[in-house]
């Protein structure tokens, strides 16, 4: 790339340094004709000072009444579908493009004394806006808005609603939502555009002239002062004009500086982790024995004893969950406090779905009821549901440092800040990272990242937790320790957590049940050993990285889909669905037809050759595809390799029978 940049086509240089000149060129008689002798006394005069003190009232109201208005409509634009939306844009985006004269016309249809509205403002409210200051205002705010909205909505569009979400989940009302994490993530686009809104309502001439007229101290801008100058003084015009172009340079430099420049050069950019912030930093012995609540998982406090109710086991309460999801993903679900269910399938199965239909954050499904402990919580708003969600990235707040993430659900729900960050902090001292909570999002490992997000949703005190790929963005040493960690945390906590995963050793390892989920059913719902023993789903047996061929049900076994027949030695009633399950470690591989017990034989070629912790996994086109394990000293006597053409065997013995 840098050798490309260094090589510009002469085509391409040359009529872009013409476009540079012909922009150049005009700003650039400006400077040289200025009455730079006299520029002091010039711009120092009665009536440009004037008009200065009212450009900036003009202007300062219009980026007000802009931010009033103008936010709110990026932010409609940006997050919520309607019919007529891209109308609604167009009218943002037309003050843009028309001629200033027909802006102000327009505004006198509209505002004037005949307009529209004009007559009702004035008779019952007595305001006129034609040639008056508020006109002015209003012309300014009509022409320079559509650069505050366009901006914002920009910014808000490149925000991924996650944020919001995981902020609403502990607790945050939409509105808190808004100013405490939706309007600091979004503050460079939100200050670049209200910069450029003032830039553009300080330098309005047609509109304001058009609708508001040119009335010294009630109307006439420093624009309009340009205009009248223009006649009478040429030398005061171009000296006002330099006073003008002097602030639309210094706005546009600060923008590109510090809000429009490259991507992780500007305001908010990410900060690397010190090269001491190792994974090995959050592995610290022990917990501390305090804590929120009697035990780890958010017993709530005696302000809350009034407004949460579940079952008790001694003094711990119990949060059941019992729910019926309708829509996209369909389930019903029953869950005793304190247990742990996986939630397993390939994607598109519903996973993501099913835990965003408990928050209340989609429309493709719909919790129907939905019940924890005692209470129905399906018809509540999401930040009143008491159910905390951890997103795959965990989502922490960039803007905020780990204390300050982790104490964000219990200042939403009311409680002190103070208090809010003891609790905090006794969180993060559980999960080990409270040595880190002060440093921000940017400065956290992966490991970390992960841990806080934790400490963040269980500190929010919540009856449901889902966890969503929690692990999937960490690497395998990591992983490990923090699976260790969640478990450890999981063990006391007294409500249902739902983990999303796409990982066998996370679903055994951490859940009392899993459920499988295939175009948004219920597969099956059992306890992991139980799947592992007899899975009801081709895709869960794979993932447990095992045969699996579906097919119908025969007198001795099984007609497989592709035409092979299967032999077993506990064949299931014929003529029905059924699927046949093999471990990789009971297929025999031969160079040569075998011959003795095996009654399944089939030909077939390697296709690939993995390793597998000490052992190599074949992967084999034969009749049914199939996946063997051998240990690299049998993979090398038998010469496999790519290509190489071999018999797998699979006594009947080794085969059980799974009813569809």
């Amino acid at each position: 790339m840098k050798g490309l940049k260094g090589r510009a086509p002469l085509t391409l240089t040359l009529p872009a340094g013409l476009a540079v000149a012909f922009l150049l060129l005009p700003l650039a008689g400006v400077l040289t004709g200025a009455p730079w002798s006299s520029l002091p006394r010039r711009l120092s005069a009665p009536a440009v000072t004037e008009a200065l003190g009212l450009s900036l009232v003009v202007s300062g109201w219009a980026l007000l009444l802009s931010l009033v208005l103008g936010v709110p409509l990026a932010w409609l634009l940006a997050r919520v579908s309607f019919r007529g939306k891209a109308l609604v844009r167009v009218l943002v985006m037309l003050p843009m493009v028309l001629p200033p004269t027909v802006a102000g016309v327009a505004l006198l249809q509209g505002y004037g004394r005949r307009g529209l509205i004009g007559g009702q403002l004035s008779d019952w409210f007595g305001v006129t806006l034609p040639f008056s200051t508020a006109g002015a205002v209003v012309a300014s705010a009509f022409v320079s808005m559509p650069f505050l909205v366009i901006s914002l909505e920009g910014a808000l569009a490149g925000l991924h609603p996650r944020y919001e979400e995981t902020a609403v989940s502990l607790g945050a009302s939409p509105l808190r939502t808004f100013f405490t994490v939706t309007v600091p993530m979004v503050a460079p686009g939100l200050l670049a555009g209200a910069a450029l809104c003032w830039a553009r309502a300080l330098g309005e001439f047609g509109a304001t002239i058009t609708f508001a007229g040119n009335l010294p101290g009630t109307t006439q801008t420093l624009p309009l002062q340009v205009y009248l100058l223009l006649q009478n003084d040429p030398d005061g015009a171009v000296a006002v004009s330099l006073l003008l172009l002097a602030v639309a340079t210094a706005v546009l430099i600060a923008l590109r500086g510090r809000w429009l420049g490259p991507r992780g050069t500007g305001r908010g950019a990410p900060v690397t982790a010190p090269a001491s912030a190792s994974e090995d930093d959050v592995l610290l012995p022990g917990a501390p024995s305090g804590g929120p609540g009697s035990v780890p998982g958010n017993a709530p406090s005696a302000g809350d004893a009034g407004d949460r109710s579940g079952e008790r086991s001694g003094d711990v309460p119990r949060w059941p969950l019992a729910a019926r999801v309708d829509g996209h993903a369909r389930v019903g679900l029953e869950v005793a406090g304190g247990r742990t269910v996986a939630v397993v399938g390939p994607n598109g199965a519903g996973k993501t779905t099913l835990l965003r239909a408990l928050l209340g954050l989609t429309d493709r499904a719909t919790a129907l009821s939905l019940r924890l402990g005692e209470q129905d919580v399906a018809a509540l708003p999401p930040h009143r549901r008491g159910i905390a969600w951890v997103p795959q990235d965990g989502a922490l707040f960039p803007h905020m440092t780990a204390l300050a993430n982790t104490a964000y659900g219990r200042t939403s729900q009311g409680a002190s800040t103070a208090r809010a960050r003891v609790e905090a902090q006794e969180w993060l001292d559980r999960l080990g990272v409270g040595h880190l909570a002060h440093r921000r999002p940017g400065q956290l490992s992966g490991g970390q990242a992960q841990r806080v997000a934790l400490a963040r949703a269980l500190a929010a005190r919540p009856r449901l937790l889902l966890l969503d790929e929690p692990l999937a963005a960490l690497d395998q040493t990591t992983r490990a320790h923090v699976r260790h960690a969640l478990r450890d945390h999981l063990a006391g906590f007294p409500g249902v957590c739902l983990i999303v995963t796409h990982d066998p050793v996370e679903a055994v390892s951490l859940a009392d049940h899993v459920l499988v989920l295939e175009e948004g059913e219920s597969v099956q719902y059992a306890p992991p050993a139980e799947i592992a023993r007899h899975p009801r789903s081709p895709w869960v047996a794979r993932m447990l990285g095992r045969n699996a061929w579906p097919g119908t049900t025969t007198a001795d076994g099984l007609e497989l889909r592709g035409g092979a027949h299967l032999v077993a030695a506990e064949p299931l009633p014929g003529g029905a669905p059924g699927l046949a399950v093999v471990g990789p470690e009971a297929v025999s591989v031969h160079r040569n037809r075998p011959t003795g017990s095996p009654r399944n034989n089939w030909p077939g070629t390697v296709r690939e050759l993995t390793a597998h912790g000490s052992r190599l996994r074949v992967l084999i086109d034969a009749a049914p595809g199939v996946v063997a394990e051998v240990t690299p000293a049998a993979a090398a006597e038998l010469g496999l390799a790519e290509g190489v053409r071999v018999w797998v065997s699979v006594k009947a013995t080794e085969v059980t029978l799974v009813a569809l």
